[in-house]
């Protein structure tokens, strides 16, 4: 059984930083994509950050820049720094493995998902 864990959410005022982190386990061979989505209140999932397992990393425009997407294979463990945080950054946000090379952000082709961890920012 596939377990994604995140943790690292919290209330910050606009132009703060916050480091999200996602503890993974239990899976026997690396998914393709170990990635970042959040969901706004009302709003459609959307992917954030895609690390391939070959260490391609790629970001949403409205995050380049300002986020940066990292694992440590050794501990099994994805990272998001983010840094520059506006109030539209507000969302749960997600990690997920699974993806495919072509559609990194598209969300059905995740197998596996985090329960989400809140971030929220205040202007």
């Amino acid at each position: 059984q596939v377990c994604l864990v995140e943790s690292g959410g919290c209330s910050v005022q606009a132009g703060g930083s916050l480091r999200l982190s996602c503890a993974a386990s239990g899976y026997s061979s690396g998914p393709n994509y170990l990635s970042w989505f959040r969901q706004a209140p009302g709003k459609e999932r959307e992917g954030v950050a895609a690390i391939h397992k070959t260490g391609f990393t790629t970001y949403a425009d409205s995050v380049k820049g300002r986020f940066t997407a990292s694992r440590d294979n050794a501990k099994n463990t994805l990272y998001l720094r983010m840094n520059s945080l506006k109030p539209e950054d507000t969302a749960m946000y997600y990690c997920a493995a699974g993806g495919s090379w072509v559609r990194p952000f598209y969300p059905e082709e995740y197998t596996y998902w985090g329960q989400g961890t809140q971030v929220t920012v205040s202007s």
